[in-house]
């Protein structure tokens, strides 16, 4: 494997995002302060506590998924759709560097770039309400599975797109919607019967879900459940780039 490949690919989109290093930090810290004006205080003093936990730090898991998720899919699909736009990506395939090095080097700085504003935003949480977390290790797995996870999307949206719309056109229009209907702010048990049954077909709900039971020990679903969703979600991921790369789809065409 070409370390050195992997390493200059991340090396220079990590560069990228410390360049905006106003806009990557500071703007996820005021959303969720204004997340926390709003939910939190104005809500929140109308709803003491969901499942036994205070509603604002109910919240807390689906303000982080909400960012970390968006911010992945959005920091992955701009890393590749880029290259594609300027011409570069040329150099990149007719270098001595694999797919799979490609895909390690975009997906991997997507991803930490998302893990840090999910660090931000948790430290931010703190100043707002108290809370501890049950099980940190499980917080940090659940974190780092999703922000690979929907970093391997972003890679993909990247591919596909054929212009700067289409590049925001999911995550604006799929993704936000469906984390905010996935119980960011509120339990699946609180809907109506009817209302439950459909949320159980929205994939999200899993991965809040798992993310909320690892810091207060309950969940909507059970956690078994959760991993596997975000293990078939990855899997899926996964095997959509490796056709991509094979077939040269949106790429090489």
């Amino acid at each position: 494997m070409n370390f050195q490949a992997i390493k200059s690919i991340y090396v220079f989109e990590m560069a990228r995002f410390f360049r905006t290093l106003m806009q990557s930090f500071i703007s996820p810290v005021i959303s969720t302060s204004l997340y926390f004006v709003v939910f939190g205080t104005a809500i929140g003093s109308r709803i003491e506590s969901v499942e036994g936990v205070g509603y604002g730090a109910f919240i807390v898991p689906g303000l982080i998924m909400l960012s970390v998720m968006t911010q992945a899919t959005s920091n992955a699909s701009f890393g590749i759709y880029f290259p594609k736009f300027i011409g570069t990506i040329y150099e990149l395939l007719s270098a001595p560097v694999s797919f799979f090095e490609i895909t390690v080097g975009y997906v991997g700085a997507a991803a930490t770039k998302a893990m840090f504003i999910g660090i931000v935003i948790l430290a931010t949480s703190f100043l707002f309400v108290d809370f501890t977390i049950e099980h940190p290790i499980a917080m940090i797995a659940f974190l780092t599975l999703t922000c690979l996870s929907f970093s391997l999307l972003g890679f993909i949206i990247g591919i596909w797109a054929g212009n700067f719309e289409q590049l925001q056109l999911i995550p604006l229009l799929i993704i936000t919607p469906l984390v905010f209907l996935g119980g960011s702010f509120y339990s699946v048990s609180m809907l109506p019967p009817i209302w439950q049954t459909i949320t159980m077909f929205n994939p999200v709900v899993y991965l809040i879900s798992g993310f909320r039971w690892s810091f207060f020990g309950t969940a909507d679903v059970p956690i078994g459940l959760s991993l596997f969703a975000i293990g078939v979600f990855t899997c899926i991921c996964l095997g959509i780039i490796a056709w991509i790369f094979r077939t040269g789809w949106r790429i090489r065409q």
